[in-house]
């Protein structure tokens, strides 16, 4: 699959265009294994179009097979190890199944559907919950989602559930407090007047921005003959590294590859972005989910393991090897004889198959949901009932005005809150 490509389409809001490109690639470079990520990929991208039925289906079918998953990935773990990571089915990243529920649970926001959005709401919870217990509280590990959590607050605010919604922003101001610490991030703070005419409405304006950070191929390769040894690093977004490395351990004959995943964040122009409501400005957004972030101190919670395995996995795959070869070598010398130029042209060939074979199978598992965002923002802005004009421009970070979207006839009602989106990618 072409991220760029698909990446180009989200950024020039082609959402027709990119939900029939997935179609299109949906088993050449999905297939099976990665069923999860198809359907977050292209429920994401639904959902940014307003197709908000078919974002729900999508996402839907995304859960029901994490959910099947996480019961099975047990059994599968030994061809992880002969192999590599995408032997297994992708079940998706903790975070991942949070943000999954935080889009099902705005969708039905967006539509003006708090209950069931509040159902998607309570399914963030018991997932958070369930993951904390299973951490046993293990410090810097993503156990719970200060942005979930606050938009939990706002929900049960939104069905005139207070204590419940006190409860989760409690939550939301804890678990930002650990985003201080594990991301950096400062925590959003909203100030609206203390006292607002009863008719008062409320626009939460919901920024998408940037481009989802990159999982890529790390490898580290010691290649050696009677000649010659090489030690290589090596890093690609594709299978060309794979196939470098192969290449390298056929022409010295013996080598053991470590393959392990890297994650790298492709810049984006967009910094941030402001609210103009009826021609006022009247609030910029503020970051609620760093989403690179996440992903990257995610991965490198679990690098140690990862690399562990990996290695485990090369030497494993070299002592077999040895013994494939040896049976070739017998076979050779049977035929051609053992001193023959022809037997050891057989052994040398043999030799080389060996070690480019073990090679050319070392590949990091580098699978991600793709169309998430780098970054979630937002704004709240108390309004007057009734209908406004609401423009959000779009800025660099020199304060340049990138790209600008306006949302006509919004309509605020009294004691309620109406929620609007956009994605960038620039």
């Amino acid at each position: 699959m072409s991220q760029h490509q698909l990446d180009a389409m989200i950024a020039q809001h082609r959402y027709a265009d990119a939900e029939a490109y997935l179609g299109q690639i949906k088993d050449s470079e999905y297939g099976q294994k990665n069923a999860v990520l198809y359907h977050l990929d292209r429920g994401a991208i639904e959902l940014h179009g307003g197709q908000y039925e078919q974002s729900e289906q999508d996402f839907s079918l995304a859960e029901h097979r994490m959910d099947e998953l996480y019961t099975k990935s047990a059994t599968q773990a030994g061809g992880m190890l002969l192999l590599n990571d995408r032997t297994m089915d992708y079940a998706g990243e903790p975070f991942e199944r949070t943000l999954m529920n935080v889009y099902r649970a705005l969708g039905y926001a967006f539509q003006g559907k708090p209950d069931d959005a509040l159902v998607e709401s309570r399914k963030i919870e018991r997932f958070l919950q369930e993951l904390e217990d299973n951490l046993g509280g293990r410090k810097g590990v993503y156990s719970d989602d200060a942005f979930a959590r606050y938009l939990d607050a706002m929900l049960y605010a939104d069905e005139g559930k207070l204590d419940d919604a006190r409860i989760s922003l409690a939550a939301s101001r804890a678990a930002y407090r650990d985003y201080e610490t594990n991301y950096g991030m400062n925590p959003p703070v909203f100030r609206f007047p203390k006292r607002r005419p009863k008719d008062d409405g409320e626009l939460a304006f919901i920024h998408f921005n940037g481009l989802a950070p990159r999982k890529i191929t790390e490898t580290f390769q010691v290649a050696w003959n009677d000649a010659t040894a090489v030690v290589r690093t090596s890093q690609a977004e594709d299978g060309s590294v794979a196939a470098k490395n192969a290449l390298v351990a056929g022409l010295t004959g013996n080598a053991i590859t470590v393959a392990y995943p890297g994650i790298v964040q492709d810049t984006y122009t967009i910094v941030g972005s402001e609210v103009f409501v009826d021609s006022r400005p009247e609030a910029a957004t503020q970051l609620m989910e760093d989403v690179t972030g996440i992903a990257k101190k995610t991965l490198a919670e679990r690098q140690a393991l990862i690399k562990t395995r990996a290695v485990a996995r090369a030497a494993i795959k070299y002592i077999l090897a040895e013994a494939a070869y040896r049976v070739a070598a017998k076979a050779c010398d049977q035929e051609f004889g053992s001193t023959s130029w022809q037997g050891l042209l057989c052994k040398g060939a043999a030799k080389a198959t060996m070690a480019a074979a073990t090679a050319v199978t070392e590949v990091a598992d580098t699978r991600e949901w793709s169309t998430l965002p780098a970054q979630i923002r937002m704004a709240r802005v108390k309004l007057p009932a009734g209908t406004h004009d609401v423009v959000v421009q779009f800025k660099n970070a020199a304060g340049a005005v990138v790209e600008q979207h306006e949302f006509k006839d919004v309509v605020i009602q009294a004691g309620k809150r109406t929620y609007l989106s956009y994605r960038t990618a620039l």
